[in-house]
Parts: C-alpha cells; structure tokens; sequence
C-alpha cells in the first residue's frame, strides 16, 4: 500500500512537470510519430496487396491442381482428366445443366507500358468455356466476351489503361499469330488481367497440359465432397483448395518481401527512436537528480522512482503512436502502389494501428528502463549537498 502511494504521488509530479520540460517531451513524441508512421505505412503494402489478391475470392470456388505440385504453374492436368473431374460431386451447374468447370492455363506474355515504354512480362490466362459462370462477377465494359477456336482476348481495364494495345480492336503478336482484343472487363481488380480460350493457347504454345481446373460449389459444404472424391479415385492425382487458400499461397512472396522491409525499416527507425527517448528521459532525470535525492531521502522506495519513469516514459509514447497511425491513415490508406510490377491500393486497418501502438508501447518500455534504473539510484548524499 505505501509503494502504491508513492508511485501515484511520483505520477502525479512527474506530469505535472511535463510542461516545464516540453523541449524534451516532443522530441520523444515526434521520434515515436516518425516510427510508428514508417512501419504502419510500409506494412500498409503488405495488408493491401493481401487484400487485393484476396479480394475476389468466393468460398463456393474450388480449384484443383496436381498433387505433387508446389503452385497452379508447376501443376499439369491432363485432356484424358477433363471428363473425370466434370463428374465429381457438388458441383453446381449453370442454367444449360453443364457442370461449372473451367480449366485453365496460364503463359507469359510481354506488353510495353504506356509511360516509360518498358517492356514488362505478366501472364495471359487460358479459360475453357464456362467464365462467364465460373466468374459471374466479370463486367464486359467494352466489346464482347472472346470466342473459343479463335485467336481472341479480353483485356481487363488496368491492361487499356496502363499498356499498349490493349483496347478494344487492338491486335497483339504472340507466337507468330495476330491475336484481336475484342473486350475489356472489370473484375474489381487493379491488377493487368489478360483472358483467352485456352485450347487455342495450348495449341499455340506447345502445349497439351492445363495447369488448374477451377470448380463452382453447390456451396462451401461441398468443398469435402470434392476432396473426398478425388481421394477414392486412383486415376485422378488432384489435389483441391478453397480459391482464398491459392491466392494466398500466390500472394505470399510477395508479402513475405513487402513485410520484411517493413520491419527491417521500422527496426531501424524505431531503434533511432527509441535511443532518442532514452537520451531525452536521462536528460529529464538529470534535470531532476537533487528533487530525487531528497525523495529518496525522506523514504521513497526505488520500486516506485523505477515504475514511475517507466509509465511515463510509456506515456509519452502514446500519443506519438497515436499521430503516427493517424498521418499513415491519412497519406497512404487507399493509394495506389506498385512495388515490384504489383499494382494495389495500400491498406492502414485499425489492426496495423494496434501494431504500431505495441511498437511504441516497446519502444517506450525500453527507451524508459535505463533512465528508470539512474533515476532510483540517485545518491542519498545528493540532497544533503544541494541543502
């Protein structure tokens, strides 16, 4: 009880003080902003271009892939599959009767961005008939959906907006054949998405593989149907995932990268920030080395001198973190990014505002503990010398 009463009295002068060393309380506050507002910011990368990947996902999609396959790119289906899987269980049919598969392969092509005239690679998807079903939320803007057989694409509007060629009536080289847009689409999505018949690109490329096969659900219960199915079946070696689940593992380098600069930056400025808080406080307990003496010689214990100065150093931290999470929000929630060839809108959710309050939490913790440690062990002898 005598420790809580000399904590709550030593809280109660410490921020009153506050005032009289404001020179020194905005440099903690402005060093914790700094960090807090990097490392949110950054991490607002990866919380976007998570969201954007995951933004079109629908629990009642299913996608299938060979077992042995570490990703759809690597995974091979065969043609002599194609009949198997249509006859798997829980798959909902479209208005024909037809069973919602769409198999799919995807190649790499090149477009020359319309700014700096760079050449960059981005894939061109191969879809089977059934995407208008499979993906009910596609929106045809312009033109008209491509045919099967024909050498025909369809271009989402990133593609017409940012590259060449890519508009409506447009014709591009691939492979030694005049391939026509003859649509763009909008799919809710700021990524470079480039459609085609997929028959017609394996014949093109080479190829007799598809890389996926993508399944409507009757709902999300039938996901074990389907897994159940292909595991009693010996001819068909498919392994299936939720379609969140895949653009998850897609997306994951990504984020992996996008997350490791984050924190590798904000390390770096919160180290800074935190060095700053600590020469700040040791400032303010050298500010006030006879007031401590005299405390500790009219029986203030050194448990409370400690938790006093932690709290506000901690204190201080909050609204730094506070004023760093709000200029993140502010500058970059909703703005377009486009690290390594990505494009998708940065992301500060009140989770990463919790992350940064944590950070400046630690960076307070620990900016605050030496200081806490001198300020307790402040000679005795002090206060007789200053009387």
């Amino acid at each position: 009880m005598i420790l809580a009463k000399q904590y709550w009295a030593l809280m109660r002068v410490n921020l009153a003080g506050l005032p009289a060393r404001l020179g020194l309380v905005c440099t903690v506050v402005i060093g914790v902003t700094c960090a807090v507002g990097v490392l949110v910011s950054m991490l607002a990368l990866g919380v976007g271009a998570r969201q954007e990947a995951m933004g079109n996902a629908s629990p009642k999609r299913a996608i299938l892939t060979s077992i042995d396959a570490p990703s759809p790119a690597q995974s091979n289906i065969t043609q002599d599959s194609v009949s198997l899987i249509r006859g798997l269980p829980g798959i909902a049919r479209n208005a024909r009767g037809e069973p919602i598969v769409v198999f799919q392969v995807s190649v790499f092509v090149q477009a020359r961005n319309r700014t700096d005239h760079r050449q960059i690679g981005f894939p061109l998807i191969g879809m089977t008939p059934g995407l208008a079903d499979y993906q009910p939320e596609l929106r045809i803007t312009a033109g008209r959906m491509f045919n099967a057989g024909l050498h025909e694409l369809i271009a989402s509007e990133k593609c017409a907006a940012q590259y060449t060629d890519f508009g409506v009536g447009d014709k591009r080289h691939i492979r030694g054949s005049e391939w026509r847009v003859v649509g763009n689409f909008d799919l809710r999505s700021t990524q470079c998405l480039l459609f085609g018949d997929a028959d017609t690109i394996l014949s093109a490329f080479g190829r007799t593989t598809y890389n996926q096969a993508n399944l409507m659900l009757q709902s999300p219960a039938q996901f074990d149907a389907v897994s159940r199915a292909l595991k009693a079946n010996p001819a068909l070696h498919l392994k299936v995932q939720h379609e969140a689940e895949v653009f998850a593992q897609d997306n994951a380098q990504l984020n992996g990268i996008l997350n490791f600069v984050a924190y590798f930056v904000g390390s770096i400025m919160a180290l800074a920030a935190t060095i700053g808080a600590a020469n700040s406080l040791y400032a303010i307990v050298d500010s006030r080395r006879r007031e401590l003496a005299i405390l500790r010689a009219v029986g203030f214990k050194s448990t409370p001198i400690i938790a006093s100065f932690l709290s506000e150093s901690i204190l201080l931290a909050v609204p730094g973190a506070l004023i760093g999470a709000l200029i993140a929000r502010l500058g970059f929630n909703g703005l377009l990014a486009t690290p390594f060839g990505a494009s998708f809108h940065m992301a500060v959710t009140p989770s990463l505002a919790l992350l940064g309050l944590l950070w400046a939490l630690a960076m307070g913790l620990i900016g605050g503990l030496l200081p806490a440690v001198r300020a307790a062990r402040v000679p005795v002898t002090a206060a007789m010398r200053a009387a």
